[in-house]
């Protein structure tokens, strides 16, 4: 986990584009578990300028590219559980296999929910049209974007922690949107650097839909209903 982290934080801050902790060292305790020595980063008392974060996530988008495709340098987690980063070359099957088929499969195993694992089947059998005109490019994301991982310096400058990095499609870094109080100018500011693409409203709940599941499989079932709700309109919008 600590190894996944430290190679998240190193990439993005290679970008130059966003302030992140460096990482120094990881290692193995003597007494068992292990350790990660990083930054020290004295937080500012604001939440600092949603403008400048958009802008500066941008950048970092912008700036990340990867030349194998889809997927990172090694496995990591998005909070315990395991995320799975073999590169692809096409988004969309790295999506539905890595990321909401994983999710959905451990789901299955952990309650039994076939009837969520049948129906998010179909969602994946389904959802290439919501990416008709799309030109996706693999980018560097944090992957856990939400406000626990979200803080700004003594200058204001934003600050990103904690990540769940791999290159993806731009859009997916919204996937916890629900929980980041991202406002009207982070968007705006954001779209300035890395445009909006076309059906972009179209897919922002498919990006949900993987966190959403990942809180349903770590925490239990009180976040079925949003996971359920998220697929069944889905299937009714795709007619599938």
């Amino acid at each position: 986990m600590f190894e996944g982290e430290a190679l998240g934080l190193n990439v993005m801050y290679a970008t130059k584009s966003i302030r992140v902790p460096k990482p120094y060292k990881v290692g193995p305790l003597p007494t068992g578990g292990s350790y990660i020595i990083m930054e020290f980063i004295k937080f500012g008392s604001s939440r600092g300028s949603q403008s400048v974060l958009g802008r500066n996530l941008a950048e970092m988008h912008k700036a990340g590219k990867s030349e194998k495709g889809f997927g990172f340098a090694v496995d990591n987690t998005i909070g315990s559980t395991p995320q799975i980063n073999t590169w692809s070359s096409d988004w969309i099957e790295f999506f539905a296999e890595h990321r909401l088929g994983y999710q959905l499969k451990l789901a299955l195993k952990q309650y039994g929910d076939s009837s969520m694992h049948e129906k998010g089947q179909r969602l994946i059998k389904n959802m290439r049209q919501l990416f008709e005109g799309v030109v996706i490019e693999p980018c560097l994301l944090h992957g856990d974007l939400w406000s626990g991982n979200i803080g700004c310096d003594e200058n204001g400058d934003p600050v990103i922690l904690d990540p769940a990095c791999y290159y993806g499609h731009n859009e997916a870094e919204f996937g916890m949107s629900w929980c980041a109080g991202f406002g009207g100018s982070f968007y705006n500011s954001y779209f300035e650097v890395m445009p909006k693409q076309p059906g972009f409203e179209n897919r922002r709940d498919l990006y949900k839909l993987y966190h959403y599941l990942n809180h349903y499989n770590l925490f239990g079932s009180g976040y079925r209903s949003s996971a359920m709700s998220i697929i069944n309109g889905y299937l009714q919008m795709l007619k599938a």
